[in-house]
């Protein structure tokens, strides 16, 4: 299966430190971000990666090259003019055509399991699967509502529900999720958000399955977040992927 790492972003509640450098590249316990996600790749056996650049993507390039001294190959999407979530993986669709594939977001920290998550969408028969976690805060990134098997009945309140049903918790999307050619294929093109298009599916009766994940995840969203996830590398709570 081959991923792609969404890297594109500004950055922009993170200056000044992104005014040079881009958010991916920031350093965990010595290591950029976006290295961090592509050892946990690795890890889960995939090896053929796919980034999208906007904001000083070039340092990214020349930091990462090839990806063969990570046992990967790596290819570059360049977004001469942002494209969000769902628009930089319609321009990386070329790569992406092989079949279902994952996308991870390049500023978060994960031990997300990769191998369940993959599992459990091909178990599913899902046009996608989302990791989802629980979070008291979940209204606050955005809630995922399941049923009682995992399907997903609402992301963000869409669609409303014609009728009350049984639901568990929400819970917030985790920013990794695996896809099938036909969300590739249904996603507009020019800039949006994927989210968006997941609602779209959703209100067509689509199939989309929600992996309740488990183990450390930490959006780099803040300063405060980002002072937070170095503490938490030094106090053992997150190890590298390849430790």
């Amino acid at each position: 299966m081959k991923a792609m790492v969404l890297a594109a972003g500004l950055g922009t509640r993170l200056r000044p430190l992104t005014e040079t450098l881009p958010k991916p590249l920031l350093p965990v316990a010595g290591r950029p971000i976006l290295e961090w996600n592509l050892l946990l790749l690795k890890r889960h056996g995939i090896t053929e990666v796919i980034i999208n650049l906007h904001h000083l993507g070039d340092q990214i390039v020349h930091a990462l090259g090839d990806g063969a001294r990570f046992g990967l190959r790596l290819a570059y999407s360049h977004e001469p003019t942002l494209q969000g979530t769902s628009g930089g993986i319609k321009q990386a669709a070329p790569f992406l055509k092989d079949g279902p594939f994952l996308v991870i977001n390049g500023d978060t920290l994960s031990e997300c399991d990769l191998t369940a998550l993959i599992a459990a969408h091909r178990a599913s028969a899902a046009l996608a699967t989302l990791a989802v976690r629980d979070d008291l805060e979940a209204s606050t990134w955005g809630p995922v509502t399941l049923d009682a098997h995992g399907r997903i009945l609402q992301i963000n309140g869409n669609p409303p529900l014609a009728e009350p049903r049984a639901a568990l918790p929400a819970c917030m999307f985790a920013g990794i999720h695996v896809m099938e050619q036909a969300v590739l294929n249904a996603i507009p093109s020019g800039p949006g958000s994927i989210i968006d298009v997941y609602g779209s599916l959703l209100r067509q009766g689509r199939p989309l399955h929600g992996y309740r994940m488990s183990g450390y995840w930490s959006d780099i969203g803040s300063p405060e977040r980002y002072a937070q996830a170095q503490r938490d590398v030094a106090e053992g709570r997150l190890r590298l992927p390849e430790d």
